[in-house]
């Protein structure tokens, strides 16, 4: 029986890697075993940054939420109480945007939750 030689398969694994390597710097893309490395690392960092940009985002917004609260004199925390309260669901997403585009509309939500909030110390102390 003929010892099979992995050829083809080989090439096609390197060109693969030496692709995604294309545009590295010096050996990185020129040496398969540099450039092997250098992607595999590349592929676990943009991964992980895959993640820190949803959290990023999510920081953010909840900073732009926390500011436009501060401005209608609620705390974050007591915003996203009295909206769950109130059974509104919206996502941070759409409050940060509306907080910056939209401050009449923020205002009123957040008036909304103020009102929720009330009802609900009210009905405590009862």
């Amino acid at each position: 029986m003929a010892r099979v030689i992995s050829g083809a398969t080989r090439r096609r694994r390197h060109k693969k890697i030496m692709k995604l390597a294309k545009g590295y710097w010096g050996g990185r893309h020129r040496m398969f075993k540099v450039a092997k490395a250098t992607v595999q690392r590349a592929m676990a960092n943009a991964y992980k940054g895959r993640k820190q940009r949803k959290r990023e985002f999510r920081r953010l917004w909840v900073v732009r939420i926390s500011a436009a609260a501060q401005a209608n004199g609620l705390s974050y925390s007591k915003l996203m109480a009295g909206l769950t309260l109130a059974g509104v669901e919206l996502n941070r997403k759409m409050l940060s945007e509306l907080a910056v585009a939209d401050e009449e509309a923020f205002a009123r939500i957040a008036e909304m939750a103020r009102e929720q909030l009330e009802v609900k110390t009210a009905s405590a102390e009862a």
